[in-house]
């Protein structure tokens, strides 16, 4: 049993969230014109909002991490999402870490140092996320996520519409979205997902942080599961005053 079938439900206030999301990404791409980003981590609601983006014709380049440590078919799915809208002529805006940083860390931590200590942890997804991440976002002034409230504890206070650290807007349609909307839309519309949501992987990252979860297990038990659970944030979307309280 796929995750359609297991996620996919039309609970009471889709529509009304559906518009809402597709009112966001129009006010970021008006407000910000030939400035704005989808950052996407390729996961089941990254998706949505990029099925969002270019159902909609929306002036909103669509940009993604590829770390390094990815899973072979999180890659993949940069391909099937460049033929699935070619007829839009999207071009999906690939970041790397730089080849230098991820050698050097290698050769003197290792390529497990994730699990010795989150500092490690934290400097690896320095390297390889938050610094490509600073590259993408350096000449926007505005960026669009797949972040919801629903997903973890540390994100149920984000906004719809937020700043970050440098200032830029940082638009989350999905805010309010559920689980079961995102797969709604999914099996809604036919638009490609990773298949390791097929896994029981709801969240998935670098490969050798991710994990498949079991019954009853929060959303993001998978993600560095060897941790406390108020460390799980690889920086991405964590505000510098927090990131120093962890």
């Amino acid at each position: 049993m796929g995750a359609i079938d297991l996620y996919a439900r039309e609970k009471p206030g889709y529509d009304d969230r559906l518009a809402q999301a597709v009112q966001t990404l129009r006010e970021a791409a008006a407000a910000h014109p030939g400035r704005v980003v989808q950052a996407t981590s390729l996961g089941a609601e990254d998706m949505v909002v990029t099925d969002l983006i270019q159902r909609h014709g929306l002036p909103i380049a669509i940009g993604t991490l590829q770390t390094g440590a990815l899973h072979a078919e999180t890659v993949a799915l940069i391909g099937r999402l460049e033929t699935h809208y070619a007829p839009q002529g999207l071009k999906v805006e690939v970041y790397e870490p730089k080849n230098e940083s991820v050698i050097t860390f290698v050769r003197d931590h290792g390529d497990k140092a994730m699990y010795d200590s989150i500092a490690l942890r934290k400097a690896c997804c320095g390297i390889r996320k938050l610094e490509p991440l600073s590259r993408m976002l350096a000449d926007r002034s505005g960026w669009i996520t797949g972040l919801r409230r629903e997903q973890s504890n540390s994100r149920g206070g984000m906004q719809r519409v937020e700043a970050d650290d440098a200032g830029r807007a940082k638009f989350n349609p999905l805010i309010e979205w559920t689980w079961n909307d995102v797969w709604h839309y999914i099996a809604s519309h036919g638009i490609p997902y990773n298949p390791l949501h097929d896994q029981f992987m709801p969240s998935i990252g670098c490969a050798p942080c991710t994990r498949e979860i079991a019954v009853g297990e929060d959303f993001r038990a998978g993600r560095w599961w060897w941790e406390d659970e108020n460390a799980k944030e690889c920086g991405l979307h964590v505000h510098q005053a927090e990131a120093g309280q962890g």
